[in-house]
C-alpha cells in the first residue's frame, strides 16, 4: 500500500501490523470508506500509546495533510480522540466503533433495503391491478412475493443489529463475537444443506 520501508518498519512486528492497517483500509474500502481511515484507526487501535500526526504520516508512508484531513473525519465519526488539549496532540482509536457502525447501517443500508421492498410492494400492487383486470403478464406475482419476503427478513436482521450493543470491554466483546460466528456457521451449515 503506501507504507515506508525505513528502519523502524523493517521490524518484522511493525511490518505486520502495517499489513494489518492496510487489510483494514481495503476492508473498508470495499464499504465505500476511505481506505486511509481503515490504515489510521487500525495504527491508533493497535497501538499501547497514543501517536501524533506526524507519527501517522511517517508510519504509513503517507503525506500529513492526508492525515490531518483524516484524523479530522476520523474525529467527526467519534472513531478517534487527542489526548491533550495542546495544538498537534496525539491521537488514540475510540475502540466502541459501534455507534458509527450502527449509524451507517441506518443510514445507508437500511435505505437500501426499503427501497428494494417498497419496489417489489409496487410491483406486486400492479401485479395483483393486472389479474383483477384480467390481464395475463409475463411475471410471476409468487416470485415477487417471494422477494418481498427476502427484503422483509434482510430489515428484519437489520433491526436485530441495530439493537445490538457492543460490550464496553475488549474481552467481553471477543466472546460475543466468537459467539456471533459460531451462529453464522451453524445457519451456513443450514442453509448449505438445501
Amino acid at each position: 500500500m503506501g507504507t515506508v520501508q525505513d528502519d523502524e518498519n523493517s521490524d518484522p512486528v511493525e511490518r505486520r501490523i502495517l499489513q494489518a492497517c492496510d487489510a483494514v483500509g481495503e476492508f473498508i474500502a470495499y464499504w465505500g470508506f476511505k481506505n486511509i481511515h481503515g490504515r489510521i484507526w487500525t495504527l491508533l487501535a493497535l497501538r499501547r500509546e497514543p501517536l501524533t500526526q506526524a507519527d501517522i504520516s511517517r508510519k504509513l508512508g503517507v503525506s500529513r495533510g492526508l492525515v490531518s484531513m483524516s484524523i479530522d473525519d476520523l474525529r467527526k465519526y467519534g472513531l478517534v480522540r487527542s489526548v491533550g488539549d495542546e495544538r498537534g496532540a496525539p491521537c488514540a482509536a475510540v475502540f466502541d466503533v459501534w455507534p458509527t457502525v450502527s449509524d451507517i447501517l441506518r443510514s445507508r443500508e437500511w435505505m437500501l433495503v426499503e427501497t428494494a421492498r417498497l419496489a417489489f410492494e409496487g410491483a406486486l400492487e400492479e401485479l395483483n391491478l393486472a389479474e383483477a383486470r384480467g390481464a395475463r403478464t409475463a411475471y410471476d406475482p409468487s416470485r415477487v412475493r417471494a422477494l418481498l419476503a427476502m427484503t422483509e427478513v434482510a430489515q428484519g436482521f437489520l433491526k436485530i443489529l441495530l439493537k445490538l450493543r457492543a460490550p464496553p470491554q475488549l474481552e467481553v466483546f471477543t466472546g460475543w463475537l466468537g459467539r456471533a460466528t459460531g451462529v453464522v456457521a451453524r445457519v451456513r451449515e443450514v442453509l448449505n444443506k438445501d
